[in-house]
């Protein structure tokens, strides 16, 4: 039977109206750590998704990795989110937390105390973040984590995710993926320890069960960017690194999302070696910003393979996604000099579909 973006879906134990979640997408209005009346507005506008899921959330005031980012790690972050999951759910609309821990994609200035970022081995990404002030700052040197600080790093994750439940949200996503923390270790360049968390795998697995456990499988989600060299990673084996992490993963969780790196052949490998649901963010060509633009003509073309198609430009720019698609657009155009930071304009002021 031919599958429709707008059929309904069983995604763990959240019935959705529809097969179009919104990818999480860093915009960068929180300026004090917590979900911002302006981040309320931009999520209760994208309610007709069939599933939201957020930015990236840092699980502690280690995980942060950017500026002006939103956590879920004290009492006050978890009521601010509050806000935004009521706001979506009074509209009809599933949301879940993305939790992102940048690793060593960060700079001391983000933390009070000055310490260095972490990452599984003490290797350079050679890239640098954007100040306050706009001013680029080299990412340092990484702390290598220890065996117990890395125990204290999955506690942290776990923690941000029991808080997502508190604050209202349907589940969480761990994100994997972009050369961010999860992702660091599974790579051959950034993971060069000889302990047990040498094997690659081991982190994902370890951080996605420990989360599973404490919320439930149902609830929780984990995204993957096979062969995405973004932020400086290398995988020399892709296809096979992600097939044995893939087959050691809980069958039972809500789902897997997939970021699409222009190789749909080994996206259908990993579609035949998962046996839950797919989530897949498509795209056909090699970018850094693989899938943040995929149109609706690749997210119909991705059902073959996908349960869910997650968008990400077309939601920035066009809150009532799936009417434009019903009615074959037209699509408001996003403005790129709005993406991060700012206030409403590019944010909350796109205009809706006309009649």
């Amino acid at each position: 039977m031919t599958k429709s973006l707008f059929d309904s879906v069983t995604v763990g134990k959240l019935d959705l109206p529809n097969r179009l979640a919104m990818s999480p997408m860093t915009r960068s209005r929180s300026y004090d750590g917590l979900a911002s009346e302006l981040m309320v507005e931009y999520y209760a506008q994208r309610a007709t998704a069939g599933l939201i899921i957020t930015e990236g959330i840092q699980p502690s005031v280690i995980g942060q990795g950017s500026i002006n980012t939103p956590g879920l790690y004290t009492d006050e972050q978890v009521t601010s989110w509050q806000r935004v999951t009521d706001a979506v759910h009074e509209r009809g609309g599933h949301i879940v937390a993305q939790l992102w821990h940048s690793g060593r994609l960060a700079h001391s200035s983000l933390y009070p105390d000055g310490r260095l970022p972490v990452a599984p081995s003490a290797v350079p990404s050679g890239g640098h973040m954007i100040s306050h002030t706009g001013e680029k700052l080299d990412h340092p040197t990484p702390h290598a984590l220890t065996l117990e600080e890395i125990t204290e790093t999955i506690a942290d994750f776990v923690a941000a995710a029991r808080n997502a439940m508190a604050a209202g949200f349907d589940g969480v996503e761990l994100h994997a993926a972009n050369g961010y923390l999860i992702h660091q270790f599974l790579s051959d360049n950034v993971n060069l320890r000889n302990d047990e968390y040498g094997e690659r795998t081991r982190f994902a697995l370890d951080v996605t069960h420990a989360v599973a456990d404490a919320i439930g499988p149902e609830r929780t989600g984990i995204r993957l960017s096979p062969g995405n060299p973004y932020n400086g990673i290398e995988e020399r084996d892709p296809p096979a690194l992600y097939a044995s992490l893939l087959g050691a993963l809980r069958p039972d969780l809500a789902y897997v999302h997939l970021l699409e790196i222009g190789n749909r052949p080994v996206t259908e490998h990993l579609r035949s070696v998962w046996p839950g649901t797919l989530v897949l963010n498509p795209h056909t060509g090699i970018k850094p910003v693989a899938g943040m633009f995929a149109s609706a003509e690749e997210a119909e073309a991705a059902l073959p393979v996908a349960d869910v198609v997650a968008l990400g430009g077309l939601w920035l720019a066009n809150p009532d996604l799936p009417a434009r698609i019903r009615n074959g657009g037209p699509y408001n155009e996003p403005d790129h000099e709005t993406f991060y930071g700012g206030d409403h304009r590019g944010y909350t002021d796109y205009p809706p579909l006309a009649g």
